[in-house]
């Protein structure tokens, strides 16, 4: 099986590779990214020389460039991660996420299209999505497969049109197609614009920790290594047409999962007990910031056996040992020194 992964020089990305080369080491593995602020190849760097990796550079949001593309190595399945994905960049500049996440999904369906029409016997378009196109939850309540979609974000309100999209080409055209739908991930390789990692350094580095409003916003947290193998289950198990909800049961206040975070890292660091929640500013609170998100993720563990495989306490300790591990990685990240990594290693291929 030949698998386009885009996105996968990013975060999540960067996982769901690693892992399938791992774990399908007779699959080839595509990995388009356009190498944005938060793609890294160097993410890869440990599977990058595999013989089934090939990395091209591109935009999803060139049509032209995909069909082209396409036809060339004629793909049997989809992964699609690629996406603009922070909301604060969301609210200053919508435009560049309606380009990416749906202009890039419409012209990916296209492409996909374009080369099985007649013959999707076999084929996959996995679409990978967010629980943020469900809206806010109250103090009850969770997202199942079947809350209607409330975006408030421009960026959830670009992947809710994206979904829509990816479901008409099913109804439409009879693409093979499989939607899933995360909550909040967290792991290494995580670009320092999200929570986590943001945290993280800052720590290191004694700097404040700005928290939104009264930091009572609840989300729930997926280890990215549990998101691969959700994504595994369900693209190799998952029923053409459906969606799948991946959550980590893992709900936490905003303030709660700093503190948990300060208390690891002043004892990772040997601080004295309470310097690192010392750091933490108020802020005001993003515009319109939802309360609460809630998975549901019944559906997968009752269907296809899929649970995570880690505590959230367990999870957070591994990922704070990474950084502190790789705190290289964390200096260049945040230096912009990681995007020389492509023409160190691909220039001139």
């Amino acid at each position: 099986m030949h698998i386009l992964i885009t996105g996968g020089a990013g975060f999540i990305g960067s996982h769901v590779i690693r892992h399938f080369l791992n774990s399908w080491p007779d699959y080839t593995i595509t990995n388009l990214d356009k190498l944005t602020y938060a793609g890294n190849l160097a993410n890869l760097s440990d599977v990058e020389s595999l013989p089934n990796y090939r990395f091209v550079k591109g935009d999803i949001a060139d049509g032209r460039f995909l069909l082209d593309l396409f036809g060339k190595y004629r793909f049997d399945a989809v992964i699609h991660l690629a996406a603009e994905s922070h909301v604060d960049r969301s609210i200053e500049n919508p435009s560049e996420f309606v380009v990416s996440n749906v202009l890039g999904t419409v012209n990916l369906l296209v492409a996909a299209r374009s080369i099985w029409e007649g013959s999707c016997e076999g084929k996959r378009f996995y679409h990978v999505s967010t629980d943020e196109v469900y809206g806010s939850l109250g103090s009850d309540g969770m997202f199942s497969e079947s809350t209607p979609y409330d975006p408030h974000s421009p960026y959830s309100a670009s992947k809710a049109s994206s979904d829509h999209f990816v479901r008409a080409f099913h109804d439409t055209y009879g693409l093979p197609v499989i939607i899933s739908n995360c909550s909040n991930n967290y792991g290494s390789h995580q670009f320092p614009e999200k929570l986590i990692p943001l945290f993280i350094n800052n720590i290191r580095l004694r700097k404040p920790l700005p928290v939104y409003g009264k930091g009572l916003n609840v989300r729930d947290w997926l280890w990215v290594v549990d998101h691969g193998r959700a994504i595994d289950c369900i693209f190799h198990h998952g029923a053409e047409g459906e969606t799948y909800n991946i959550g980590g049961h893992n709900e936490w206040a905003n303030i709660d999962l700093i503190r948990l975070l300060c208390r690891i890292m002043d004892s990772k660091l040997g601080r004295e007990a309470g310097t690192s929640e010392a750091l933490i500013t108020w802020v005001t609170d993003r515009a319109g910031h939802d309360l609460r998100y809630a998975i549901d993720a019944s559906k997968l563990q009752r269907d296809l056996g899929w649970v995570p495989s880690v505590t959230f306490e367990e999870g957070l300790e591994q990922t704070v040992d990474w950084y502190l591990e790789n705190q290289a990685w964390l200096d260049q990240v945040t230096s912009g020194q990681y995007q020389d990594y492509y023409e160190k290693m691909y220039a001139g291929r």
